[in-house]
């Protein structure tokens, strides 16, 4: 896949297989590992913001560790820094690796922003497409006073401005916002569905013009234990698929009908019912499991099918090695 690229139309942009980052264990002692990264052919990675450490410092980290890496965040919140902190956060990594920094910014969801972070979870839409106006033109260094519809910036310059622009992806689901990503993003970031799922999704980004990437993390269990990381995966699915951004996102790609007899368990507070009424045929679409030749060949399908960078996640399933899976599904294996 190095070195490839993906035309569709007047589309011509490079395949980019990723990792997500970090990795357990202290930050500090994980520079031999993403040093090896880069030696196993990745070209990007990609960290997220949840109950870890925070988006950025691990990719601040490797921009200095690993010069040769693409830096991504999948997602940074749009409600949990104020505009100027967030212009400052995104310069500041954008200053550290130079043309090799990408942001991605997304709604998140009402768990983290409301419940862990005590904001209000209002008109995500709206939030997400003021954050990126602003950023726009914050990220240029020119004064900013302007009232968006979600929060109000009088007289705002950014102190640090970034040699090179970093583009700006929209962590995107159902419609609305992956059009967003194409109409005033530079393309977009989308996970939870499958490869199938990529052909009706990537026609919405695409939309907004050409030349648009599409980040997707894939969820990865190298393992030929298919009971075992079925059963494993009931868990990670349940937990994500009964939140309401990606519960919805699931009835619009048309799994109302599979998905309903979970929804309606878990609303019921019956978790084990909940677990088994999800079908090993919806786990076998959303995680991709098996060899790790059978992995490779199954994330060439999400390439295939409109993704031009990729953000693999190893799941932490039983039987699972994270580092050996790392070099399994590597370029280079």
């Amino acid at each position: 896949m190095r070195g490839a690229a993906l035309a569709s139309g007047a589309m011509t942009l490079p395949i980019r297989p990723g990792m997500t980052v970090p990795f357990g264990g202290p930050l500090h002692a994980q520079r031999a590992k993403f040093e090896e990264l880069a030696d196993l052919g990745y070209t990007d990675v990609w960290s997220a913001e949840s109950d870890g450490v925070d988006g950025f410092t691990p990719l601040v980290l490797a921009s200095q560790w690993v010069p040769s890496l693409r830096l991504g965040t999948a997602i940074i919140p749009a409600f949990t820094r104020a505009p100027a902190v967030m212009a400052q956060s995104v310069a500041a990594a954008a200053s550290a690796a130079p043309g090799r920094f990408a942001f991605g910014i997304g709604t998140s969801s009402n768990v983290i922003v409301e419940r862990w972070n005590g904001v209000p979870f209002v008109e995500p839409y709206k939030r997400v497409r003021d954050m990126v106006r602003f950023l726009r033109v914050a990220l240029t260094g020119e004064k900013v006073t302007q009232k968006y519809d979600t929060f109000e910036v009088q007289g705002f310059r950014l102190g640090l401005v970034p040699e090179v622009q970093p583009p700006i992806l929209i962590a995107a689901l159902r419609e609305g916002m992956l059009r967003l990503a194409g109409r005033e993003g530079d393309g977009a970031i989308i996970n939870w569905l499958s490869a199938d799922d990529v052909a009706k999704v990537v026609p919405h980004v695409h939309a907004g013009g050409p030349d648009k990437e599409i980040v997707c993390r894939i969820f990865v269990a190298p393992s030929d234990d298919a009971e075992t990381v079925r059963a494993a995966a009931k868990f990670a699915i349940a937990t994500y698929l009964n939140v309401p951004v990606y519960a919805e996102f699931h009835r619009w790609l048309g799994r109302g009908d599979v998905l309903q007899p979970m929804w309606d368990a878990w609303k019921a507070g019956d978790r084990k019912q909940a677990l088994a009424e999800i079908p090993d045929s919806l786990v076998d679409e959303l995680v991709v499991h098996g060899s790790p030749a059978d992995c490779r060949a199954k994330i060439q399908r999400y390439f295939d099918n409109g993704v031009t960078t990729s953000s693999l996640a190893v799941m932490p399933f039983p039987g699972i090695d994270h580092w050996e899976a790392v070099r399994a599904l590597s370029p280079n294996a």
